[in-house]
């Protein structure tokens, strides 16, 4: 049976846009502070747990830390880490903590991962489409299944599950601990993200050249001359009788 839990966060990753470099005077000071920025974000991201859950409301932890690091993001909103992250990140950022969001969700007791009951799974793949560090494999029409070392137990996969076939077992102690899965899933995380946008693009160009073979075919059925005599008719004047 799956543990009650809250629902997931659902909110889209966010602009990251550049942060604010406007007290940097020269183009030294403006690299001097870009650098400073990445630092202090690559020092966020490294105190959080990877587990790439969204519940924080951001599209995975480095979203989280980039808008930490903009002030545009609160030190408590990261269920998964909990307590011991807050404390990491107020350490960090020389600021007091403060207790979990609750909106948020509550800390786990333990770490999860999931399990897929294969006899049910009837290969939707909806769950491989949400797996935000590709633990999940299978193809459409066939049955999946979870590499269990690589889950961070996110939970993304139970709210899109239609037969209910997922559950989250205790994570085994013969498998890596979260702490020393966390790089891993940062990069799993960052590869997958890579993948999508570059989907994206492909899908974006395949709709242009679509778009443009149809306006050539239509140009291609105009009969210009028809189309011109038209055009003159209506800029001559009425023949008076």
């Amino acid at each position: 049976m799956k543990p009650q839990t809250d629902d997931p966060t659902s909110a889209q990753p966010p602009n990251i846009a550049s942060l604010d470099q406007s007290s940097c005077t020269s183009a030294d000071d403006l690299d001097r502070g870009a650098h400073a920025d990445l630092d202090l974000i690559e020092a966020i991201d490294s105190r959080l747990p990877q587990t790439q859950c969204a519940r924080c409301g951001y599209d995975g932890c480095r979203p989280y830390a980039t808008a930490i690091a903009a002030g545009r993001a609160e030190i408590n909103q990261c269920p998964p880490g909990g307590t011991a992250t807050i404390e990491g990140l107020a350490g960090l950022l020389h600021r007091q903590p403060m207790p979990l969001d609750p909106a948020r969700g509550a800390e786990p007791a333990q770490a999860v991962v999931a399990l897929i009951d294969e006899p049910l799974c009837i290969g939707c793949f909806k769950c491989v489409l949400v797996c935000p560090v590709d633990a999940i494999v299978g193809a459409p029409g066939l049955m999946h299944t979870v590499i269990a070392a690589d889950c961070s137990g996110c939970e993304l996969c139970l709210p899109v599950c239609p037969t209910d076939c997922i559950s989250l077992p205790v994570r085994a102690a013969t498998l890596p601990s979260p702490a020393a899965m966390a790089p891993r899933w940062r990069e799993l995380h960052r590869a997958r993200s890579i993948r999508l946008a570059d989907d994206r693009l492909l899908l974006d160009q395949q709709r242009q050249q679509r778009r443009s073979a149809a306006l050539q075919s239509q140009a291609a059925n105009v009969d210009i001359a028809a189309a011109i005599a038209r055009a003159r008719a209506r800029r001559s004047p009425p023949t008076s009788s």
